[in-house]
């Protein structure tokens, strides 16, 4: 087993945008009505996009270990989100994704069923899929800081 941790950490001061810092990166995460021009995309909207990174490079690899070569490929994902829960309305239903829709377009000269195999392959190596699909431990810990940090 080859364990590798994953760490990013996330500051935000009131009337200012949440800023995620994953390795050298600084990720803007949005969704300020009140303040427009700090907008970036949702959440929600950054698990889509992190599902069709990862969709792509889990591609990548496996086109090559089949020897597949994909000239082009595109990746559409779209999500249905009730609103309800996370805007407080009283429901029943999931806070999260009711349902996940991906279609991926490859431009490649392999045959219909050499890119059947290659999508199978895929789906199952997907970390985010695989994250989104099953239910995965998460330990939240409330920690209170006496003093604002600011992301480096």
């Amino acid at each position: 087993m080859s364990i590798v941790k994953i760490k990013v950490s996330g500051n935000s001061i009131p009337d200012e945008q949440f800023v995620v810092k994953a390795q050298n990166f600084k990720i803007r995460i949005g969704d300020n009505q009140n303040n427009p021009e700090l907008e970036a995309p949702c959440p929600v909207e950054y698990i889509l996009a992190g599902y069709a990174g990862c969709l792509n490079i889990v591609g990548g690899i496996v086109a090559k270990e089949l020897n597949i070569e994909i000239k082009s490929l595109r990746i559409e994902i779209s999500g249905a989100l009730d609103v309800d829960k996370y805007l407080g309305v009283p429901t029943e239903e999931r806070a999260g994704f009711q349902a996940i829709e991906v279609t991926v377009k490859p431009i490649s000269d392999a045959s219909e069923e050499e890119l059947k195999k290659w999508i199978k392959i895929v789906e199952s190596r997907c970390p985010v899929q695989d994250n989104l699909f099953n239910s995965t431990p998460i330990s939240l810990n409330l920690v209170q800081e006496l003093r604002v940090v600011a992301i480096e």
